[in-house]
C-alpha cells in the first residue's frame, strides 16, 4: 500500500470471477494508466486462487491486489483456510477481514476478526477491517451503538494508519440497489473517527475510512465527498472495469 493519506477504492470481487477476469482487471490498470491525475490508490481483491495470477500480471501497474479473508495462524492444520503469510508471499498487499458476509454466514466474532487483523500485520499486509449493521439494527435505532462495539472489539489496540484501514458497510445496502442517504454516511464516519481516536489516540485520525454499499458510478462522487469518507469498498460494480473505473474516476 501506499501513503496512508491517500484514499482507497477497492473492489471485493466476493466469489465471482474466473480466470479470464485477469483481462478485466488489466483494462482496470490500463485505464488507471491514462488517469495520471488520479488522487486515490486502487485495488482488487478477487478470490484466493486468482490472487497470485492477477498479482503477476498487474505487477509494475497501479493496481494493486488484496486478499478477501485470512486465518490467524501463521501455519497449521486448518483445511480450507489460508495464511496471510501465504497472502503476502503470493503478491496480495492487503487482506479484507471482518466482511458481514464472513460475520453472518461464518459466525465470525469480533475478537476473531481482530486476531485476523493481527494476522494481516504479521504478515506485513494492510488489514481492512469491516463493519456494519443489518436492517434491523437500523430500524431499531442501534447503528451507532452496534457500530462501536464491533470497533472495539473488531480493531486491535495496534492498528495504525500504514497498517489499517476501516470500512462501513451497512448490510442492508450491500447488493440490494439501496443506498444511505449522505446525510446518514457522515454521521456513521463522523462517529467512527470519534470512537477510533477515542481508541487509539492520534492513530485513529490517519486511519482511512471507506464505505461500501451500493457504489456505483453515478453516486460516487456525491459519497467520496462526504466528510470521513476516505475511498470505497466496491462490490458488484468492482467486476467491470468500465464501472470500476467510473468510481474510480471520482478521484481524478
Amino acid at each position: 500500500m501506499t501513503q496512508a493519506s491517500r484514499p482507497l477504492v477497492a473492489g471485493n470481487w466476493k466469489m465471482n470471477g474466473t480466470v479470464s477476469g485477469a483481462e478485466e482487471a488489466r483494462r482496470v490498470a490500463t485505464g488507471l494508466a491514462a488517469l495520471p491525475g488520479v488522487r486515490c490508490d486502487a485495488m482488487i481483491c478477487p478470490p484466493f486462487p486468482l490472487i497470485g495470477l492477477f498479482a503477476r500480471q498487474l505487477s509494475g501497474t497501479a493496481l494493486a491486489v488484496g486478499a478477501q479473508d485470512c486465518h490467524p495462524a501463521p501455519s497449521g492444520a486448518h483445511t480450507g483456510d489460508v495464511s496471510a503469510e501465504l497472502l503476502a508471499e503470493v503478491g496480495a498487499a492487503a487482506v479484507i477481514v471482518g466482511h458481514s458476509e464472513r460475520r453472518q454466514d461464518h459466525g465470525e466474532t469480533s475478537a476473531l476478526v481482530a486476531s485476523k487483523a493481527e494476522a494481516a500485520w504479521r504478515a506485513g499486509l494492510t488489514a481492512i477491517i469491516c463493519v456494519g449493521e443489518t436492517e434491523a439494527e437500523r430500524t431499531d435505532g442501534r447503528t451507532l451503538e452496534v457500530i462501536g462495539d464491533q470497533v472495539a472489539g473488531s480493531v486491535p489496540s495496534a492498528a495504525r494508519p500504514e497498517s489499517t484501514i476501516i470500512a462501513y458497510e451497512p448490510v442492508w445496502a450491500i447488493g440490494t440497489g439501496r443506498t444511505p442517504t449522505p446525510e446518514d454516511v457522515a454521521e456513521v464516519h463522523a462517529f467512527l473517527r470519534g470512537a477510533l481516536v477515542t481508541q487509539l489516540g492520534e492513530a485513529g485520525r490517519g486511519i482511512r475510512l471507506l464505505y461500501g454499499g451500493s457504489v456505483k458510478p453515478s453516486n460516487a462522487a456525491e459519497l467520496m465527498a462526504v466528510a470521513n469518507v476516505d475511498g470505497a469498498l466496491v462490490g458488484g460494480a468492482s467486476l467491470k472495469a468500465d464501472d470500476f473505473l467510473g468510481i474510480i474516476s471520482a478521484y481524478a
